[in-house]
């Protein structure tokens, strides 16, 4: 078998929908050289509601009101609540209920969060499914959407796979819904979804001055602690216009979500990926440091990732990844040893997907890999919002298959799979 023809690409795709948003928090203020000796716009904005006639109030709010709980659920909460939050900010005004509505939508945006692109995709199992057909899996599926601005965030899908290699992705909810944000003072902060009735209507936008520019390539993994305690664990490039870092998405259940940063000499880059447990009671992750290589990294905190504990254990071998190496999501564990889907980097920038395997007991021993890229742009897939682009960020087994969502031109997302047996055969002794 040739490495082409390991996987078998499936007929959906999903592809950016520009009328999905959602309501998230809008601030403004003056250039710094023209602050001084004068109030904030914020209060300017409020001196001018506070000035309109109480019947104007009431018929602007009316007009807002039609088009936003048309596409919004929840949008008198999400702009009572955005009030609350600037209630300090205003000066803690005594307005009545019209002028906080109409003062919470002067200070929140309407984002189309996926216009532009919806690709780079992460998938695991879906903790706490109910039972499917024999042989069939829940998944949940995370994706990266671009919007205004060139920002990214994360939204999600659910789905079955199986019986046999059937695949269904759930229809999105039509609303777009915003999490509620609780701060800590350590920098990290809680997201509640509890108005989410479906976790495809759950946004994780930019909150903290880090994801300013985004909330990018969120590596998911079902993670079991040695303690037995399972969760989904996510590491994710938070982006604020001029540096990366990585941070972690923690889902305490599908209606809460943990984001911390993590810290440490080895955070600050892009591409780390969590192993599915601990190995010799550590934490171990995937990444890409020095954007050439893939590295092996240890850590006793799972927040913590210092340059003691990095190496390198694969470099560019072969011309499709002679630019850069990479691994796409976290390690997946078969008999023979954890199961890894790389991307390289060759000529004209173009990014396939390959694999590894590494040693299950030592996973910095590299024993075998892909010569030949397992999936690459196709003559009609060269295109998009970034050309010749072809990139996973990470698959999901199911007994001796495994179900790989991968991007097309940082534009649009699309499934194959391919038998375990199948993927080994085209690998050669490392």
């Amino acid at each position: 078998m040739q490495a082409a023809d390991v996987f078998t690409k499936l007929d959906i795709e999903l592809k950016p929908d520009p009328s999905r948003t959602v309501i998230r928090p809008f601030s403004f203020d003056y250039p710094e050289a023209f602050r001084a000796d004068r109030p904030s716009r914020a209060k300017m904005v409020l001196q001018r509601v506070q000035a309109l006639d109480p019947a104007l109030r009431t018929r602007m709010l009316a007009l807002l009101e039609v088009p936003m709980q048309e596409r919004h659920r929840n949008s008198d909460q999400v702009f009572l609540r955005r009030f609350e939050e600037m209630r300090e900010t205003l000066g803690d005004p005594a307005v009545d209920r019209t002028a906080q509505l109409l003062l919470g939508a002067y200070f929140s945006q309407e984002y189309a969060f996926e216009s532009a692109a919806l690709f780079n995709p992460s998938i695991v199992r879906l903790p706490d499914a109910a039972p499917t057909d024999a042989g069939a899996v829940r998944f949940l599926l995370s994706l990266r959407g671009i919007g205004e601005g060139h920002i990214s965030s994360v939204t999600l899908r659910t789905g079955t796979w199986g019986p046999d290699d059937q695949l269904v992705v759930d229809p999105p909810s039509l609303h777009g819904v915003p999490p509620r944000i609780e701060r800590d003072i350590d920098g990290w902060v809680r997201l509640l979804c509890e108005d989410s009735e479906d976790v495809s209507e759950t946004v994780i936008f930019p909150v903290l001055p880090s994801q300013r520019q985004g909330v990018e390539d969120l590596r998911l993994v079902n993670f079991t602690d040695h303690d037995g305690v399972e969760s989904v664990i996510g590491t994710y490039t938070a982006f604020d216009g001029k540096t990366a870092r990585q941070e972690l998405l923690r889902g305490i259940d599908m209606r809460t979500f943990e984001m911390r940063p993590l810290t440490g000499a080895m955070a600050g880059y892009k591409g780390m990926a969590l192993f599915p447990r601990r190995i010799d009671g550590q934490f171990v992750m995937l990444g890409r440091q020095d954007s050439e290589n893939i590295w092996l990294l240890r850590s006793d905190d799972l927040y913590s990732w210092e340059e003691s504990e990095a190496q390198v254990i694969m470099t560019p071998k072969y011309p499709w990844e002679f630019v850069q190496l990479g691994n796409c999501g976290s390690p997946i564990e078969i008999d023979e040893g954890w199961l890894v889907f790389t991307h390289g980097v060759g000529m004209v920038r173009g990014y396939c997907i390959g694999a590894c395997l590494l040693d299950k007991q030592d996973p910095s021993r590299v024993l075998a890999r892909t010569p030949s890229p397992l999936l690459f742009p196709s003559n009609e897939q060269r295109g998009g919002y970034v050309p010749n682009v072809t990139y996973s960020c990470g698959g999901l087994l199911r007994g001796r298959r495994v179900l790989l969502p991968y991007a097309i031109g940082d534009e649009y997302s699309a499934f194959a799979v391919a038998d375990v047996d199948d993927l080994l055969s085209v690998m050669a002794p490392a």
